[in-house]
């Protein structure tokens, strides 16, 4: 059994960043063995920084580098596909940032080309591995809260800065799949039957014609007859807000925290809560837990929380949230 996963990280971005400082300095059981970004320059500044000796402008070369057992994907959403098939291909256990797929097809071809090769494949639903979040997932599967009878889910990015180069869609593929993700984990064994998703562009209506939604609240129904309601807006001017509440035939549970430190103010001025202003700050244990979790997973052969099928499953969702807002109607899931 391997003693530490050396991981190769495709992505130098925002995300692909803060998860290769984890792996370089806080992942226990695995390392940073190799950056590459297509992006001139972005591996190798990014590599110097962390004192990581391998860096690539050629993603193929990284995926044919005898010395990688994993690959961590943290490119651009619509690339994430290609990039976890090309990995599995060639014998890399492989962890996808969120979304895994943007098309079903796509999905079920990434699925498959970890099965066949036999490698772990985890997604990045980072909210699965946060104290809260993971408490009341293991909480509503022992039974303790009762039959799941109403859910909720909350994500409110703190700013929405620059909303040219976001694509089309992205409050639900890249957004809101999280919050679907959260909800059917908050009503194990039950099936999503229908799909009610509204949204518009309401932070900045300027680019509405340019496809770009900012705000959303969907409601989907599950096959147990339990509603659950998922809600995103790209701007809260307070901070990053990440929460959840399952209510079941026995009570309630709630998750999430917006707070950055448990330190309450009190002053001539009023009552200050300091809060987090990125998902790198409010989440960065359960960032750092995933990535640990993916290590210990391809040395002991156990199946990640978060599966392949998990984002598929997510993602089904969030692509009948499209075609709702599309027709402007309600949406029957398939039935498989």
């Amino acid at each position: 059994m391997m003693k530490t996963v050396r991981v190769g990280l495709i992505g130098a971005g925002r995300m692909g960043s803060f998860h290769a400082e984890n792996l370089a300095w806080r992942v226990p059981g695995a390392t940073l063995a190799a950056v590459a970004d297509p992006q001139p320059g972005a591996a190798e500044k990014l590599a110097q920084k962390l004192g990581v000796a391998k860096a690539y402008s050629d993603l193929h070369a990284l995926l044919q580098d005898p010395d990688i057992d994993a690959i961590a994907i943290a490119a651009p959403a619509r690339t994430h596909a290609e990039w976890v098939i090309a990995a599995a291909s060639v014998g890399k256990h492989v962890f996808c940032e969120k979304p895994m797929a943007v098309t079903l097809e796509e999905a079920d071809r990434a699925i498959a080309a970890a099965s066949h090769a036999g490698v772990v494949l985890q997604v990045g639903f980072n909210r699965r591995f946060d104290g809260g979040f993971a408490a009341a997932i293991a909480a509503v599967k022992s039974g303790v809260n009762g039959t799941t009878q109403l859910s909720r889910s909350v994500t409110r990015d703190p700013a929405l800065r620059d909303p040219a180069p976001i694509p089309q869609w992205t409050i639900f593929l890249e957004t809101l799949i999280h919050d679907f993700d959260t909800l059917l984990h908050f009503n194990p064994g039950a099936k999503p039957v229908e799909v009610y998703a509204l949204a518009d562009a309401l932070v900045r209506p300027d680019f509405k014609d340019k496809g770009l939604l900012d705000t959303s609240v969907v409601t989907i129904r599950f096959d147990n007859g339990a509603i659950a309601t998922a809600e995103a807006n790209f701007q809260a001017v307070y901070g990053y807000d990440v929460r959840g509440e399952v209510f079941g035939s026995k009570g309630m549970l709630q998750a999430g925290n917006i707070n950055a430190t448990n330190c309450v103010r009190y002053h001539e001025g009023g009552i200050v809560i300091e809060t987090s202003r990125m998902d790198s700050e409010l989440l960065r244990e359960a960032y750092v837990t995933e990535m640990a979790e993916f290590a210990r997973c391809i040395r002991t052969g156990e199946t990640p929380r978060a599966t392949g099928k998990d984002a598929r499953n997510a993602l089904e969702i969030a692509l009948a949230c499209i075609e709702s807002v599309k027709q402007c109607q309600p949406v029957k899931l398939d039935a498989r």
